[in-house]
């Protein structure tokens, strides 16, 4: 094939790739099974090389597959940015953002700030990836994002916006039913709830807190919007940022100054986008949005 293949059928790749089948893709996309098909069949002659074989369990990618997908992601994270930047209007407030922010943060805090916004500028339209997985502003995944680490790539806009206070909680069902630990020893007989792999800011947390290794999790979670779900529900003890803990009176804070901890907050973006009114509008609000969070859980804060 001497022309370049169509960018449609990265789009099929990626997705038969995320979704395991023709027909689950073709839902997705809105075409047709046999046209998914085609589209594979016409990249797969053009690099050369079969990208998937059947299995009882749907198609699985090759070597060949594995090794072309993290550039089909550069072209559609372009694709994407190339379509947000086609929307922006150079003298008015108009256009999509994306916004990248971890779980608890997008589903927690976001929404008041994002509601706000977009009451200001209606013609303003808001993506939201919730995820923990940090996504590349660079390769414009993202427009903004809030992250809980430093960004440390060049040629990003970053404002710190401060660290985010988090302690132990329990809902009061399960202290009434399992009693207040009033030391670390006194944890090894509840429930506690935490992760089940190791995250970069759960290595962090292990560095600054070697006690950690020794905790063993009775109800474990990829996700931390789950362990927080867990928490409310009185499954057992958890971490919690302090500012949410103190929407919930039913969530009462365990060993004050003994696992106590915080979270960086970084919110940034690329440096080209500094100039769109739309991105523009988007970072001050959730700077602006953020300090205003964290400086109400300080002003909360109990005495400890």
């Amino acid at each position: 094939m001497n022309d370049e293949p169509s960018w449609d059928f990265y789009r099929a790749f990626l997705t038969v790739l995320r979704l395991g089948s023709l027909s689950a893709a073709a839902r997705e996309l809105g075409l047709t099974q046999p046209t998914i098909g085609r589209h594979i069949d016409a990249l797969e002659q053009a690099v050369g090389a079969q990208l998937f074989t059947r299995s009882p369990n749907g198609l699985l990618p090759t070597d060949a597959a594995i090794t072309l997908e993290p550039y089909a992601k550069t072209m559609a994270a372009a694709s994407s940015a190339l379509l947000r930047a086609a929307s922006d209007q150079r003298d008015t407030v108009a256009g999509t953002v994306r916004i990248s922010a971890s779980e608890v943060v997008a589903v927690e805090v976001l929404p008041p700030i994002l509601a706000s916004l977009q009451e200001k500028y209606p013609d303003l339209e808001i993506e939201l990836s919730a995820s923990d997985a940090i996504e590349d502003l660079l390769n414009r995944e993202a427009d903004i994002a809030v992250r809980m680490a430093e960004p440390t790539q060049d040629a990003l806009v970053v404002r710190h916006i401060g660290d985010i206070p988090l302690a132990c909680y329990a809902h009061r069902r399960y202290l009434e039913r399992y009693g207040t630990p009033h030391s670390f020893d006194d944890l090894k007989t509840h429930r506690l709830i935490g992760f089940d792999r190791q995250t970069a800011y759960v290595r962090t947390l292990m560095k600054r807190f070697p006690i950690a290794e020794s905790i063993e999790f009775s109800f474990r979670a990829d996700s931390n919007l789950a362990q927080l779900a867990a928490l409310r529900a009185g499954i057992g003890i958890g971490l919690c940022q302090t500012g949410l803990a103190d929407q919930h009176p039913d969530l009462i804070r365990i060993l004050p100054g003994v696992l106590d901890m915080h979270l960086s907050a970084w919110v940034a973006m690329h440096e080209n986008l500094k100039t769109s009114p739309r991105c523009r509008v988007a970072f001050d609000a959730l700077v602006g949005g953020l300090q205003a969070y964290l400086k109400r859980t300080i002003g909360n804060k109990p005495p400890l």
